[in-house]
């Protein structure tokens, strides 16, 4: 029985109590004709993302259930000091397979598993970027089984994305329901932006100066994240690019501009590393910048994430996170790991092929939902294709147990139901501080009984309201007089 949310428990019935009471008096009919204003809403906004090769239209919205996830200060509190803990580990995790590799040589992660894993950047080897930061931004995903049970499902350090639609989203609620939004103490989202470009600004070469000038580097209009770098740019005042309007000369990377080329110092790249420098990666990239390599390796520019940095989110690497965490510092991690089994290990393998029918088995460099199957839902067929597949090439896969996602109320098409749901908060790693709004995007599986959040898989999103605790009311004021 999956964890409800808005009902198990009395901390849950005290963070939902206004919602609840929202849902009770308003008729469905209204609930359904403000969830098609808020269609009408993004598709002017244009909040798209893109699915090509199953025909039709490539260009959707993401469905947005307009009934808010709704969670605790508590909760937070201590789900926001967890994920600064494990991004530190990450990142410290990068910084020494790259240099040092003082986790290999103690035994604590194979070093085939990292040195021969595609993810790995030999250009990467001896080099540190600035500030010794390479997961500048992260996106950890996290799924919820009871009142104090919070797992990471996933770490994504390489371009995270999403953050375009838990901002959009939260607009989107205080435009429709303003009273509603009125009657929480909502911990604010809007500063994302804000605190992204200081993250970018900080990191930036030493001899940029006050003002360095910082760049989106997109793959261009087909990716499917387009419409989050151009909405970004246009939060930070900064300007989206893809790899012609850019030019290295002399290992210094300029933005051609009609008043001359402009040096740039930092590039927030949305491009992932094979097509990042047709120098270094694939020759045949025709959406990066050849030279670019170069200039950072040069020190005349900053590229955030840093390329390489994919593997510390690989799914055979992410079981030894907890160990990365007292490793490098020396703390008991406190968020938990679903448990593992890596499909190249012969034990696990035979443990994985044994319980088929009850086990996620996904691609270790797998994402999107994509080359998933989840053991419960599938027929005999997919689970014998999927053992075959194992059999065949054991280090492509993992295995985890299924794990009841908790559920959130719903808009749904026979009514307000509850759905499965998990959260992806975004994290901020500059050179002065580690910075996170409160919140992050929640996902939903839309399908009865999905547990497939992804947007590409059918999935929705919703607002994600962190309550803030109310401000001590000061004292009254002790008479100074007698009597």
């Amino acid at each position: 029985m999956a964890f409800d949310e808005m009902r198990d428990g009395d901390l849950a019935a005290a963070t939902y109590a206004e919602i609840e009471a929202w849902l009770a008096r308003t008729p469905l009919e209204r609930l359904r004709q403000k969830s098609a204003e808020a269609e009408l809403l993004f598709r002017r906004l244009g909040i798209t993302f893109a699915v090509y090769g199953e025909g039709g239209d490539p260009e959707r919205l993401i469905p947005f259930d307009i009934i808010p996830r709704i969670i605790a200060a508590s909760e937070w509190r201590a789900l926001s000091a967890g994920l600064e803990q494990r991004v530190r580990a990450l990142n410290a995790f990068l910084a020494d397979v790259y240099n040092e590799r003082r986790i290999l040589k103690a035994g604590i992660i194979p070093q085939a598993l990292v040195l021969e894993n595609e993810a790995y950047q030999p250009h990467m080897v001896g080099f540190r970027p600035p500030g010794g930061i390479y997961t500048h931004i992260s996106g950890i995903d996290m799924v919820r089984t009871g009142a104090d049970d919070f797992f990471v499902l996933e770490d994504n350090c390489r371009t995270p994305s999403g953050v375009s639609y838990m901002l959009e989203n939260r607009e989107a609620m205080l435009r429709l329901f303003p009273r509603l939004c009125a009657r929480h103490r909502l911990a604010p989202v809007n500063r994302y932006p804000e605190h992204l470009l200081a993250t970018l600004k900080s990191v930036a070469p030493e001899r940029a100066g006050p003002n360095p000038n910082v760049v989106i580097l997109t793959p261009g209009s087909f990716n499917s994240a387009y419409y989050e770098h151009c909405f970004l740019a246009d939060e930070m005042g900064v300007e989206v690019v893809e790899g012609a309007d850019l030019f290295v000369e002399n290992d210094v990377v300029f933005m051609r501009t009609t008043a001359g080329p402009k040096r740039v110092d930092v590039i927030y790249r949305r491009i992932d590393d094979d097509f990042l420098d047709p120098e270094c990666f694939r020759p045949d990239s025709l959406v990066g910048l050849p030279g670019v390599m170069r200039a950072y390796k040069a020190g005349n520019v900053t590229l955030a994430n840093a390329p390489g940095a994919g593997i510390a989110d690989d799914k055979a690497i992410y079981p030894y996170v907890p160990d990365m965490v007292r490793f490098y510092l020396e703390e008991e991690p406190r968020l938990a790991n679903v448990p593992t089994y890596l499909c190249e290990r012969e034990g696990d393998r035979a443990e994985v092929l044994a319980n088929l029918e009850k086990l996620v088995v996904k691609l270790a460099r797998g994402s999107g939902g994509y080359g998933m199957m989840i053991g419960p839902h599938a027929d005999a067929d997919m689970r014998a294709e999927f053992a075959r597949r194992i059999q065949d090439k054991p280090g492509d896969y993992i295995a985890q147990p299924t794990l009841a996602l908790s559920t959130v109320p719903t808009l749904a098409e026979g009514g307000i139901a509850p759905r499965h749901v998990d959260l992806r908060p975004f994290i901020l790693f500059g050179r002065q501080e580690i910075t996170m709004v409160p919140g992050g995007l929640t996902r939903v599986a839309l399908r009865e009984g999905s547990l497939v959040v992804n947007s590409s898989q059918g999935g929705g999103t919703k607002d994600t309201w962190v309550l803030e605790e109310a401000s001590p009311q000061p004292a009254p004021a002790q008479s100074q007089g007698g009597g």
